[in-house]
């Protein structure tokens, strides 16, 4: 996370461990032994989530990802205290939710947090105007202000004219912008998303990507997203947790995951990633060289991005930084290297 950006959420050394007397074997300050996974599978327990802590800066993307039984729906359950964690601390903006009162969470979740799952959930007697409003419905707005407020998020995810559809009468990418849209209608600080896309065809699946991309320059939420695969988290991502057994394992941009994986398990994950959708001009330039700066390109666009300008420039370009001062020199066989796949990892 950018060091000067505000921390909205963070854990702190939150265990989540399924099993009966759990909370007393938490509470008893077990040994790193008595924790080790066997030792509490003979004791009828299992952690879904060990020891994490992670902070999350206002504004971010941050993408948990993992494969199935890795602990990242979990995870995010205890973030916002949808499942109770076993062990540990939640602060959203410094403050433990896990010592709210059940009145203080519930004000919390209504009014500071929108969720999106996989399975739609939409009431199918409702409008989608009255599926957007429900929750407002639940806030006790009027009926006016709650029908505005539904109309205009309704407007901000495209479904402009469907407000008197049914769900049944939606498409699948439409059903879940309603979802979406019904999320937004509380204006919410925080947003949860559980593989929200997941159960979508590939075409639509993109196209909602992009279209949570749009929302987010626009709204520039904080938002929470579980995924398991990995193309979908380096498109989304600002930063990305691989959990794997409970534990999240690695923390960082895309471009620092593939450059640097901290273990082979994260190399796997990044094996078959088409790198010039991830690597930025930063990441393979070479010295400036006293290239001009005419035609230079930023230090943080893609590779895929800009690979036909290098190459068609048959040149370096400078490579700029959010200053406009020139910081390097991006050559076409750098570019070329990194479209055919060679391993440009530091």
């Amino acid at each position: 996370m950018n060091d000067v950006a505000k921390v909205k959420l963070a854990c702190r050394g939150v265990w989540k461990v399924f099993g009966r007397w759990a909370e007393a074997f938490m509470a008893g300050s077990p040994s790193p032994e008595a924790l080790a996974p066997d030792s509490m599978a003979k004791a009828g327990l299992m952690a879904g989530v060990r020891d994490v802590t992670v902070e999350i800066g206002e504004g971010e993307i941050f993408i948990v990802m993992g494969l199935s039984g890795s602990g990242k729906s979990t995870l995010l359950r205890c973030m916002s205290r949808l499942v109770e964690p076993t062990a540990g601390e939640v602060l959203l903006e410094g403050k433990d939710l896990l010592k709210a009162s059940e009145a203080e969470l519930i004000d919390i979740r209504r009014h500071k947090m929108g969720m999106v799952f996989q399975h739609f959930a939409l009431l199918p007697h409702l409008t989608v105007l009255d599926n957007v409003a429900f929750p407002l419905a639940i806030q006790k707005i009027a009926k006016a202000e709650r029908e505005q407020r539904a109309r205009e998020v309704i407007e901000l995810v495209g479904l402009g004219g469907r407000e008197n559809a049914y769900p049944r009468q939606l498409s699948g990418g439409q059903q879940q912008r309603v979802g979406i849209a019904r999320s937004l209608a509380v204006k919410p600080e925080l947003w949860f998303l559980d593989e929200p896309f997941s159960a979508l065809d590939p075409l639509i699946r993109g196209e909602m990507q992009d279209e949570l991309i749009r929302l987010q320059r626009v709204l520039k939420k904080t938002m929470i997203f579980v995924t398991h695969d990995f193309d979908e988290a380096i498109k989304l991502a600002d930063r990305i947790a691989i959990m794997k057994d409970g534990r999240v394992i690695q923390i960082g941009t895309p471009e620092e995951l593939v450059m640097r994986p901290a273990t082979d398990y994260v190399a796997a994950f990044t094996r078959n990633v088409q790198r010039a959708k991830v690597l930025t001009a930063r990441s393979i330039m070479g010295p400036a060289g006293g290239v001009a700066a005419a035609g230079a390109i930023r230090a943080g666009d893609k590779i895929a991005d800009v690979a036909p300008m290098v190459i068609n420039a048959g040149r370096p370009l400078a490579v700029m930084d959010e200053a406009g001062a020139v910081i390097g020199a991006l050559a076409p066989q750098a570019v070329i290297d990194t479209l055919i796949g060679q391993d440009v990892r530091a």
